[in-house]
């Protein structure tokens, strides 16, 4: 027997008129709430009666996909290979865009779903909080189910899930890139993470730490940004407080990067004179900085243009296919040898 919003509403301990306001999104309802709903809806695979029931035996000409933030050149380097892909396909691209919202991923993906897409790509790193990830497992799971191709796109698939991932080596990337900056010289080292509990920073992190275990040297310190240009501002300025003998900050994006380098100047550190600064994923602001920033390149557009051609249906894999994209060490002037 279907489930009825009834009891969607009971699984979520809300009332059915806040079911609706989440499903219908013209009412405010708190970030916890819309997650709990969602997550209801998944478990129940609850589906939106009247023109949703009508599409129920076909897709849509439409592709989802779901980013980080499209302002950021990470993701819209990413939005963009897999919309031209849709568009060669005759496909629609929908890019929804989450500011790093778990309960948003999930309300995204769950109206993508009910609008039948042909297809879904999931970008960027993953939540790796225990629930959140099996709501996705079950999200995909729905998917599946109604023929929706869906892919991950720089992201692991949950645990025992079937998909296609597109992945891209931030764990070696991250590793070359500290072991370059050592074998210039550098033992006093300060890495800026991304935000913890997101799959791309865990791996960069564990790159970073592995480079540093096999030279020998002990980690100097670690400290957490949100992959922007601010927090990179932020820590850099804080490192300055805490130490006066950092001769290197790794930054675990190039956004950070950038943020590092501004902060530095401000106070009159010269890079690489007085401190070197290296960034990850070759952003095109990074050969524009100066000096040149010493990065690792991710093949975001080849990649993401494999997964829009998934979605779309133009590439067949298997469920199982995992298509590793390498990542490449930019040596430019940021990076120097101590002073």
């Amino acid at each position: 027997m279907a489930a009825t919003l009834a009891d969607v509403a009971a699984r979520a301990g809300v009332s059915t008129a806040t079911v609706s306001r989440v499903l219908n999104g013209n009412y405010p309802v708190s970030a916890v709430t819309r997650e709990r709903v969602h997550r209801a809806l998944g478990e129940l695979d609850y589906v939106v009666n009247g023109p949703a029931r009508a599409l129920a035996a076909a897709t849509s000409e439409v592709i989802g996909v779901i980013v980080n933030d499209v302002s950021d050149p990470f993701f819209s380097i990413q939005a963009s290979g897999t919309q031209w892909e849709a568009a060669s396909a005759d496909l629609l691209a929908v890019i929804c865009n989450t500011a790093g919202s778990p309960s948003d991923e999930l309300k995204y993906i769950s109206m993508l779903l009910r609008q039948r897409v042909r297809g879904m790509v999931l970008t960027g790193g993953s939540r790796e909080e225990p629930e959140h990830v099996t709501a996705i497992a079950k999200l995909i799971g729905r998917a599946q189910a109604a023929g929706t191709h869906v892919v991950m796109c720089g992201r692991p698939a949950p645990p025992g899930v079937e998909v296609p991932c597109v992945a891209f080596d931030n764990e070696g990337g991250a590793r070359a890139l500290t072991k370059h900056v050592l074998a210039m010289g550098h033992t006093r080292i300060a890495y800026i993470a991304g935000p913890p509990g997101n799959s791309t920073t865990t791996a960069r992190l564990a790159g970073h730490r592995q480079a540093l275990k096999t030279a020998g040297v002990a980690e100097t310190v670690v400290l957490h940004g949100d992959f922007s240009r601010a927090s990179g501002f932020d820590a850099a300025l804080e490192l300055l407080r805490r130490f006066d003998d950092l001769t290197a900050i790794v930054a675990g994006n190039d956004l950070m990067a950038l943020g590092v380098i501004a902060a530095l100047r401000q106070r009159g550190v010269r890079v690489p004179e007085d401190i070197s600064v290296a960034g990850f994923d070759d952003l095109p602001a990074a050969v524009d900085v100066v000096p040149a920033l010493t990065t690792v390149r991710l093949p975001l557009d080849q990649g993401a243009r494999r997964a829009g051609r998934i979605a779309s249906g133009t590439e067949a894999v298997t469920s199982l296919s995992r298509l590793f994209m390498p990542a490449e060490l930019m040596v430019r002037e940021s990076v120097s040898a101590p002073g």
